[in-house]
């Protein structure tokens, strides 16, 4: 996703009262978005880095004030040496004309802002981090299950739309089909959205596209989920093949960097697939709480040995 300084200056125009003091003209200069951390796009002057938006609040004004004209010179060369997207005067301050002549000759943009330096950092941090976070789109439908995103994963006819679908009639809810996006909203935290295009519909083979919102009402979708467990759909011969049937550790899947538990579920005539991935979620449920059914069998077993070998 690129933002330009026009755009970020149009989304907070009002919350931080911005107002343009020169250079409006070149506000297409995009912010490095998406090569580069958050915290390296936006920050105090006390720090000149490259492509950095610099922000001058009271402290920084102060400090200016107190160099000597070839101090100041040599600060304001440094500053346009590193080709900022823009420079931003907050706390309602007056930009000292050096500073206009400047930016004009080198044509960076410099905005006003009514809000303090620390705000102006605090919301534009946020709303850079969100643009920049990494982000990906998978295959497979995303249900809100019990209050936990759960995303249904596997082969093409293995019955995902079915299965969510089930769960949708039981009470849960959907948040996307076919196409999920997902975006690291931090280190260890995962949010699956559906893309406008697809919101509410539900494709079912025989069906065709279904509007859950307006089948089962406003409470059956849901616009974004927190991604805390996956369930594998797979066929009877890939789990014979490839799984344990009692797997003494917990199985994860790696999601843009994130380890999200997963279950595995083999498909066949006569189970029922939501009441499986409601224990399943049930079960990760406890987990959380920490409650391990397979390490409380573990030591149990364990135990039992010990008493029987004295």
């Amino acid at each position: 996703m690129v933002i330009t300084v026009a755009s970020l200056f149009q989304e907070h125009r009002e919350a931080l009262g911005l107002s343009w003091i020169a250079n409006d003209e070149c506000a297409e200069r995009p912010v490095g978005v998406g090569t580069a951390e958050p915290a390296d796009l936006v920050g105090y002057l006390n720090l000149i880095h490259p492509d950095r938006i610099h922000v001058l609040g009271v402290a920084e004004f102060a400090f200016f004030e107190r160099l000597d004209i070839s101090r100041r010179a040599a600060v304001m060369r440094d500053l346009m040496a590193g080709s900022p997207p823009a420079g931003i005067i907050a706390d309602d301050l007056t930009a000292p004309p050096s500073l206009v002549e400047e930016a004009r000759r080198n044509q960076l943009p410099l905005i006003g802002a009514r809000a303090s330096a620390a705000r102006v950092i605090d919301i534009l941090s946020a709303y850079l981090g969100k643009a920049s976070a990494a982000h990906t789109s998978v295959h497979g439908v995303l249900i809100d299950v019990l209050g936990m995103g759960v995303l249904i994963s596997g082969e093409s006819g293995l019955g995902k739309s079915e299965l969510a679908l089930e769960l949708i009639s039981r009470g849960h809810g959907l948040v996307a089909d076919d196409v999920v996006e997902l975006v690291r909203l931090g280190p260890h935290a995962i949010e699956g959205r559906c893309p406008p295009l697809l919101q509410n519909l539900l494709e079912v083979r025989g069906l065709g596209l279904l509007d859950i919102r307006a089948i089962f009402g406003e409470t059956a979708v849901r616009r974004k989920m927190p991604l805390k467990l996956i369930v594998d759909l797979i066929r009877r011969s890939t789990m014979e093949n490839e799984y344990q049937r009692l797997p003494l550790e917990a199985l994860t899947h790696d999601v843009l960097g994130v380890q999200i538990r997963k279950v595995v579920v083999p498909v066949a005539a006569g189970r029922n697939l939501a009441v499986l991935t409601e224990a399943a979620v049930r079960s990760t449920i406890l987990q959380l709480r920490g409650l391990d059914t397979t390490r409380e069998f573990i030591s149990r077993q364990r135990q039992m040995i010990e008493n029987e070998g004295i």
